[in-house]
């Protein structure tokens, strides 16, 4: 049976350095130790798609060095289909990732084999009108968007994380259908449009139109919201004290992701991907702090949309 999802994307080392503060320019900080996760962007939200529920397979790249081995089995401890990863002559992708006493991060990212990811390694027969498609901004943008145009003419349904920032072609946004991006993300994005706002949630209302698609924001503490033509929502986030947000915005997207291929509708699919994204914050790394299914369920009725 074909994967219901499909997560394009980045696989990375995470090497993780808890520090007291993390370092302003031309600092030095000192931290005790490290410590290694797997982790990028696309396998996070593979991994957390799959946790959730979803019968998802990953497409990426990795290096022929000793991270490589340990990334893939992580993927597959999650029952993610890894059949699709390529081995290139680039080293795998790294991350370093500062983390304060209170849970925020720094993230320096070198994207290694990341850059050999292509649109080609995934064969039309995967696609078809009950597939999703998530894809971040790890990869080469040129393969994201010719991915995007080849699987929304199968009929997929296209999730895009907008994460790192980066400009976006105005005919690839249109084939989109759910749009996932932080503060800045929104930002970054309506300035690149000519959008004018005040606030982050204007642009994102503000993009949906533009766009036709549905634009979701990402606010950590403050919560969600989603803009489309039909409906407006706004879910809440939990109320706890992090310990590290390395994997919250991954761990949201691979849960919308996932409850969405589901049947579940917008407002109940945010509202799980809320309280997953809540619950990978208290949790030291990226893979290894997503929740299990019954963490998330044990909490999932204590949010409702507003």
């Amino acid at each position: 049976m074909n994967p219901k999802i499909l997560v394009f994307g980045s696989i990375n080392a995470d090497l993780v350095f808890p520090v007291e503060s993390l370092p302003t320019k031309g600092e030095t900080v000192l931290g005790a130790n490290y410590f290694f996760h797997p982790g990028g962007k696309g396998a996070n939200q593979a991994v957390a798609a799959a946790t959730a529920g979803g019968n998802v397979a990953f497409i990426g790249c990795v290096g022929k060095d000793g991270y490589s081995e340990e990334l893939i089995a992580s993927l597959k401890r999650a029952n993610v289909d890894t059949s699709h990863i390529k081995r290139g002559d680039t080293p795998t992708g790294c991350a370093a990732i500062g983390v304060d006493s209170s849970g925020e991060n720094q993230i320096i990212v070198a994207s290694g084999a990341n850059l050999e990811v292509l649109a080609s390694q995934v064969p039309d027969h995967l696609v078809n009108s009950s597939t999703i498609v998530v894809l971040q901004m790890e990869v080469r943008p040129s393969e994201n968007w010719s991915l995007i145009r080849r699987a929304k003419g199968l009929g997929a349904t296209i999730i895009l994380n907008l994460a790192p920032a980066s400009q976006v072609p105005i005919d690839v946004l249109s084939k989109i259908d759910f749009l996932v991006t932080n503060e800045h993300e929104i930002n970054f994005l309506s300035k690149e449009l000519g959008i004018q706002y005040t606030t982050p949630i204007e642009a994102a209302q503000k993009v949906s139109q533009l766009t036709k698609n549905t634009c979701i924001l990402t606010l950590g503490a403050r919560g969600a919201f989603a803009f489309n033509k039909s409906e407006t929502l706004k879910i809440p986030a939990l109320e706890l004290d992090p310990v590290d947000t390395t994997a919250a915005g991954d761990c949201f997207v691979g849960w919308l992701a996932a409850r969405l291929s589901e049947g579940d509708n917008l407002d109940q699919s945010m509202r799980w991907a809320s309280v997953a994204a809540g619950k990978a914050c208290l949790v030291s790394g990226a893979q290894t702090s997503l929740p299990s299914f019954d963490t998330v369920n044990q909490k999932f009725l204590d949010l409702h949309p507003q």
